[in-house]
């Protein structure tokens, strides 16, 4: 607000000095009152008179047109030297507004979101997909040349898909199963499941060992695990442990190295005895052929017999690669 006053004296007649001076402050006071909102608020601290108007957009502040920043002495100069001081009062009833700590307290919030605005949204975890997985090339297929050299052919197999090598003929198959029997400690005379796993790791191609599982869900699972955690095939006894399949590969609903929960939809399997399978158990599929769980459950089952310690519980037999020794 901007106050002007102007006291007119009559000339005839000169008031003492100190009378004088009554008006004047009592002006003073009229255009202090005006000024302060509602005529209340102290006056600030006179160090406070000095900062600069604040802008129209912090809380509490005028505008820079206010009529505030007008407040300058344009009285009469009998006037002036009276109520100069009251008139640089006048800001001074605004300056709460212009404190400085006011401004940045609108911006100060605003400067770490900036970052964090910019910043990609996290990437979801990936949904699992159906997985499949095959060892088998073509060759790798070796028949036993006897009906008592399965566990020889299986060594022949598991070999050419663990090496670059071939290995087909009949003396190396002999070879095989005569090392498989030698390692059996079998009173039947034949090579067992702890023979033909000493065999595999004799061979160079190992670890290897024997394993019993409770179930033939979690038979298969750990086989799959077993596959793609090596690269190597396993060793399925079957016929209750009269019989040796090798299992060269698997399907599933997601992959066994990047999720824990899956299931194996698919059974890659080779039967030595092929093309004669048995009037017990059933024909003997062709090889790498793919087994869903129901087909293969009718040949590998749980083996139970006490006749010869295998060293492992009753259940459902694997000799399985791994990546440690046993």
């Amino acid at each position: 607000m901007t106050t002007r006053s102007r006291l007119r004296q009559p000339p005839s007649r000169r008031l003492p000095v100190p009378l004088a001076a009554i008006p004047a402050l009592l002006l003073a006071t009229l255009v202090v009152g005006a000024c302060l909102p509602g005529g209340s608020t102290p006056a600030p601290s006179p160090a406070a008179t000095s900062a600069v108007a604040p802008s129209s957009d912090a809380l509490g502040g005028l505008a820079p047109d206010s009529p505030v920043v007008t407040l300058q002495p344009t009285a009469t100069p009998a006037a002036t030297a009276t109520t100069t001081p009251a008139a640089t009062a006048t800001p001074a009833a605004t300056t709460p507004a212009a404190s400085p700590t006011a401004t940045p307290a609108t911006s100060t919030p605003a400067t770490p979101a900036s970052p964090t605005s910019s910043m990609p949204p996290q990437l979801a975890e990936a949904d699992p997909e159906p997985f499949d997985m095959n060892l088998y090339r073509k060759g790798d297929f070796v028949a036993q040349y006897t009906f008592e050299w399965c566990v020889g052919a299986s060594l022949q197999m598991a070999m050419n898909m663990a090496t670059n090598g071939s290995y087909t003929s009949k003396g190396h198959q002999q070879k095989m199963w005569e090392m498989a029997q030698a390692r059996s400690d079998s009173p039947f005379g034949g090579a067992n499941p702890r023979g033909w796993t000493a065999a595999l790791n004799e061979l160079g191609i190992g670890p290897y060992v024997l394993v019993s599982l409770p179930s033939f869900e979690e038979a298969v699972e750990l086989a799959a695990q077993a596959i793609r955690d090596t690269d190597r095939p396993v060793g399925l006894v079957m016929w209750r442990g009269r019989h040796a399949w090798v299992m060269s590969g698997f399907e599933s609903t997601a992959d066994p190295s990047r999720f824990d929960e899956f299931d194996v939809t698919g059974i890659r399997v080779m039967d030595p005895l092929y093309p004669h399978g048995s009037t017990v158990w059933g024909a003997s599929p062709k090889p790498n052929s793919l087994l869903t769980p129901q087909q293969l459950a009718r040949q590998y089952v749980m083996r139970d017999s006490r006749r010869v310690n295998l060293g492992v519980p009753p259940g459902w037999l694997l000799i399985l690669p791994t990546t440690t020794e046993a």
